[in-house]
């Protein structure tokens, strides 16, 4: 979240900010509430200043034998008047903390300004665009055709919106995860293996509550939600502590399954695994010092390019405009890779920087060399995404007689298999 202290003093610079990410914080609610937060504060400083007095005289009344009962009388009286304020300190915070929760984290200045995903800025192209003497197939026919994805079996099983991968398809996508994890883990990432399950306090650590509530899938009657990315359970890997300075960065991968409900997505992407409710990543977190997270950024976006290219795909790199900014980014880079057979780009990664905002919600601190303590400041991004990554490969990597070539950085980690032919 933001400082308060942060938005009293910059409140129309916020305002603006809220309208340029699509947002609807009530800003003007925020600033009524924390005055009325601060006068509270002050009339029960005063009230204890003047119970701290009376007490004092209660004192001397006793110990020269006076008559201290009007003392007591008042002491009660002030006593009753700070447990009612108290009260009242406790449904204005209670009201003023639900309204901080829903305001974004602000764009960066070198975000472009723009409404939605046109506004988009192309920041470089790598690769070649395929070309073919066929007519090259979307990934549904071409993994039908080869036994390597069952899309009705997923639906009998499950309902729509998933998927299941077979035979060389699954190992496909073991190979991928494995090689993610072993390139990361050469360039200094720690793995970790999380929960799959994270309570409310971690989601909005990270910031998918209260915002993106429609969008998780929550345990009936429990305060569990399954995860949806890497990023909520190892961001909130030091939740509530302070580190020493010398401990950053932090650089974290993984390996999950994510679960999206997909809410108001309906009609996007439908077809084959491009837009789907549970979906395989390798994700990459990074807790560092804020005087390094900008180049942090490009460092971690460089780690996520890094495994596009060992596979050959032609990609873009956008800067995502305001308008199309997360709710918690505050800067943030989409790695679109490119697909033969539906002929489009498919953001297959999102880099984001997160300033000091996850920290300040996770409570998340550092102890800097002149013993104060600051916000560490966060950053994510996936290292790849699979539920279009594999159809990516599939699609551009198709040759006319219906095989799929395996590309060569995971040919290791399938036995050397160099061709798929069928599925098994």
């Amino acid at each position: 979240m933001l400082d308060l202290k942060f938005i009293r003093e910059n409140a129309e610079l916020v305002k603006q900010a809220v309208i340029n990410k699509n947002e609807s914080a009530d800003i003007d609610k925020i600033l009524e509430l924390d005055e009325k937060r601060r006068a509270v504060i002050g009339e029960v400083e005063k009230l204890k200043a003047l119970r701290n007095t009376v007490s004092e005289q209660i004192a001397v009344k006793k110990k020269n034998k006076e008559d201290a009962s009007e003392s007591i009388a008042q002491m009660k009286e002030v006593g009753q008047k700070i447990a009612e304020l108290d009260k009242e300190f406790r449904s204005v915070k209670e009201a003023l903390d639900y309204h901080m929760l829903r305001v974004p984290n602000l764009p960066d200045e070198t975000v472009p300004v723009g409404p939605d995903e046109e506004s988009n800025v192309t920041v470089r192209e790598w690769g070649e665009i395929p070309k073919f003497d066929f007519k090259p197939l979307p990934h549904w026919e071409i993994g039908q055709n080869l036994g390597l994805l069952e899309l009705a079996a997923a639906a009998k099983i499950t309902g729509s919106g998933f998927y299941i991968l077979k035979g060389a398809g699954a190992r496909m996508q073991r190979a991928l995860i494995s090689l993610m994890l072993d390139t990361h883990g050469k360039d200094g990432y720690i793995e970790i293996a999380p929960p799959f399950l994270a309570n409310a306090d971690s989601m909005i650590g990270t910031g998918q509550l209260p915002k993106l509530a429609d969008d998780m899938y929550q345990l009936k009657d429990e305060n569990f939600y399954l995860i949806p990315t890497g990023e909520v359970p190892v961001s909130n890997l030091h939740r509530d502590e302070i580190l020493d300075e010398e401990q950053l960065p932090l650089y974290y991968t993984c390996y999950t399954p994510c679960f999206r409900r997909e809410a108001g997505a309906a009609g996007k992407d439908t077809r084959g695994t491009l837009r789907v409710h549970q979906f395989d990543k390798v994700e990459m977190v990074k807790l560092v010092h804020p005087d390094t997270s900008q180049e942090e950024h490009e460092t971690l976006l460089a780690q996520a390019e890094k495994i596009i290219r060992m596979l050959k795909i032609p990609y873009r790199v956008r800067l995502l405009a305001t308008g199309d900014l997360s709710f918690a980014a505050a800067k943030c880079y989409d790695i679109e890779i490119w697909a033969a057979g539906v002929k489009k780009y498919l953001e297959i990664s999102s880099v984001s920087n997160f300033l000091d905002f996850q920290a300040r919600r996770m409570n998340t601190r550092f102890r800097n060399k002149d013993k104060k303590t600051q916000f560490i400041h966060t950053l994510n991004g996936s290292g790849v995404a699979l539920a279009r990554l594999i159809p990516a490969i599939i699609e551009n990597y198709q040759t006319e007689y219906g095989s799929v070539v395996i590309p060569e950085a995971i040919r290791p980690y399938m036995g050397g298999q160099a061709e798929i032919t069928s599925g098994e």
